[in-house]
């Protein structure tokens, strides 16, 4: 049987793995490609599911390509209602697209209307006249109500805003679904030309405003969609990275992993781990699974990020806040106070089974100091040697980068620190540099964020500070929720 270690001994066994060329604990840490992400995730296709929704998609199709992953998404969106008025808009504007001719000779020799013709689902048009959208006109003509129905969607569209991330510019999604200068006949002849000519090329032959070309499915991913509606806009989408989640197999392992454990605690050391991408982690996993966990325990000093305060607020996991005093300003305890965490909790509280988040190399210490517990282990890429991740595969420890796994609905987090800081920054405001007062912000949030997601805090917050007056009769600065 090999040298056993404890607390007492963690050292050794770094010193020992490096001599021996079996881990390396500074290991030059490579940046992951777009190629080596994908070995690891799958493609989103949540904007691409609420996109096919909105244009008119049919049931059978949105069920076969998105009912497995987003079941819960198509039902959300059946229930909602200003989804749901685009949907059956452009439901009637793509049919009098296709039928145009003969819609227009009915409602001109017949004397009939589009609530009568079987083109027209009757029971989505009696819908959107009890939801007060009087469709049905006399006297109307096709072109006339290709021009109301176009209205009615500009009118309506931007109350989708909230179902799309931030990161998206909901503009280039907009312009998908209203032609500029709609109320021209000019320029809804041609769309109609176009559609007409090239119905093939647009996404299962949904009227979508736009220069259609062969571009496949966009809607089978995130990324390919809005690389496409970017591009229509002669921009380049370039937070592709924000559209993967985790691969299957990684899920499934870790359900494997939580359901064969008898009791199971998730331990956090707050140094090493952003508290943004694991809460990223927590929200795309299943809840049923999570349930199982026994806490999570969150090791953490003064010099980390307020996000961690308010990480158990937002997620059902009972949470555990262990605060390490510093010996001196640049030496921390957490990783010494975790280890005697974890070594308490496995021979004192009999659990059995870890979740380690960590990215530093220390852990291999601990992991080895209570050989009959079950480890899993996240990390960051960026904080993440190529060398320990080879060294926890030869141990058959599974482990994971909470990098892989999707953010895009997990902003509450973000949202609930950003705005706590800027409150600790208003009393003050006056005469400070708007950007670089955002700049700030991100910086004492520890959020890592390109100009283009700082800049949409500032659009949104920083420029809409007021001055109003409280009940005491005393000025004060105010932000929008």
């Amino acid at each position: 049987m090999g040298k056993r270690y404890n607390i007492s001994n963690l050292n050794e066994l770094a010193e020992e793995m490096r001599v021996n060329g079996t881990e390396e604990p500074v290991a030059e840490i490579q940046e992951e490609s777009y190629e080596d992400l994908c070995k690891t995730t799958v493609d989103r296709a949540e904007v691409a599911a609420i996109f096919a929704y909105m244009i008119g998609v049919s049931e059978d199709v949105l069920k076969k390509y998105y009912e497995k992953r987003y079941s819960a998404l198509l039902e959300s969106l059946n229930a909602d209602r200003e989804a749901t008025i685009i949907r059956y808009l452009c439901n009637i504007r793509t049919i009098l697209m296709k039928k145009f001719t003969e819609v227009d000779n009915r409602l001109r020799y017949d004397i009939s209307n589009i609530d009568r013709m079987e083109y027209f689902d009757k029971d989505e048009i009696k819908k959107l006249t009890e939801w007060e959208l009087d469709l049905v006109r006399p006297n109307y003509r096709a072109q006339d109500y290709v021009y109301l129905v176009t209205k009615l969607i500009d009118e309506n569209i931007d109350a989708c805003i909230r179902l799309f991330p931030d990161s998206v510019n909901f503009e280039y999604i907009r312009s998908a679904f209203v032609p500029p200068k709609y109320d021209s006949k000019a320029v809804m002849k041609e769309e109609y030309n176009k559609f007409r000519s090239k119905r093939l090329d647009y996404p299962f032959q949904r009227y979508i405003y736009w220069k259609p070309f062969q571009y496949g499915n966009i809607l089978s991913s995130d990324i390919k969609l809005l690389n496409v509606l970017y591009g229509q806009q002669g921009k380049n989408f370039t937070e592709w990275y924000k559209y993967h989640d985790a691969s299957d197999g990684t899920k499934q392992s870790i359900y494997d992993f939580i359901r064969k454990s008898k009791k199971i605690v998730m331990a956090v050391d707050c140094e090493n781990v952003d508290p943004y991408k694991l809460f990223g982690v927590l929200k795309n996993l299943d809840k049923s699974d999570l349930a199982l966990i026994d806490r999570l325990v969150l090791y953490d000093d003064y010099h980390t990020t307020i996000a961690w305060d308010f990480l158990g607020r937002l997620i059902d996991i009972p949470v555990e806040h262990v605060e390490v005093e510093r010996v001196t300003e640049a030496k921390s305890l957490v990783d010494i106070r975790m280890a005697v965490g974890i070594s308490s909790a496995h021979y004192k509280d009999e659990v059995d089974s870890f979740i380690l988040c960590s990215s530093d190399s220390d852990f291999w210490g601990l992991i080895s100091s209570i050989p009959d517990a079950r480890f899993l282990v996240m990390y960051e890429y960026a904080k993440c040697g190529v060398a320990i991740r080879e060294a926890l595969s030869r141990r058959s420890i599974f482990h994971c980068a909470i990098d892989d796994f999707y953010r895009e609905n997990a902003g509450d987090l973000q949202k609930i620190v950003l705005k706590k800081v800027l409150r600790n920054y208003l009393p003050g405001v006056v005469g400070e540099n708007g950007w670089e007062l955002t700049k700030q912000i991100y910086a004492d949030a520890y959020i890592q964020a390109t100009d283009k997601e700082m800049e949409r805090f500032y659009e949104k917050y920083i420029k809409k500070l007021r001055l109003k007056m409280n009940k005491e009769g005393v000025f004060e600065i105010v932000m929008e929720e």
